[in-house]
């Protein structure tokens, strides 16, 4: 063998080793690109989720609030009626005024029971905790899918290899470490749902 052929493939295989790595490398920092772009999307989504289960108790629970306010005044009033016409019966001083508040008392009950032929404000107010329950389980559950997420993204970005390879190949786009949620201050007091 002549030494300029063995020149030519020691050369060869130096710049091959080289070329080699410089695609392996290449494919793993687009890997890493990949997957850190992946991993903020679903934190964005994560965080879009919270936004949206803050969003439906905030459309929800005055609804909720409201139908059962409604329902329980109209029942007040009902039974505000029948008592009225009981305690008109109570002071009646002749048997026509017993038979006139008797028959008042009948008209209400009947309006009561054709309205409403179940007095329905105790079971509205089961429906409305287990609503207010519920959201709040729903909100509870995208905020720690949110957390979870932010650990998978912060785990993956903050790595000094991926570091270096996001910033070479992220052409300037930023892969901050990011925070989870936390609770505003005053946060652990339970809101009050006033009628």
């Amino acid at each position: 063998m002549s030494k300029k052929l063995i020149v030519f493939i020691v050369l060869g295989i130096f710049f091959g080793f080289f070329i080699v790595l410089g695609i392996g490398f290449f494919m793993w920092g687009t890997g890493v690109y990949d997957k850190a772009v992946v991993a903020q999307e679903e934190v964005n989504e994560s965080w879009a989720n919270v936004q949206a289960a803050y969003q439906r108790r905030a459309d929800l629970v005055p609804n909720l609030v409201n139908t059962v306010k409604g329902a329980a005044e109209s029942e007040e009033r009902i039974l505000t009626k029948v008592t009225q016409a009981r305690a008109g019966i109570v002071n009646a001083k002749t048997p026509e005024d017993m038979e006139m508040f008797g028959k008042e008392i009948n008209t209400a009950i009947n309006l009561a029971f054709e309205a409403y032929p179940e007095i329905r404000s105790t079971a509205r107010f089961g429906e409305l905790q287990a609503q207010l329950e519920g959201t709040e389980n729903r909100i509870n559950v995208a905020r720690v899918r949110y957390n979870r997420t932010i650990k998978e993204y912060n785990a993956l970005v903050r790595g000094y290899f991926r570091e270096w390879a996001l910033n070479f190949f992220g052409d300037g786009e930023e892969f901050d470490k990011r925070k989870g949620f936390t609770a505003q201050e005053g946060a652990d007091i339970a809101p009050e749902v006033q009628f």
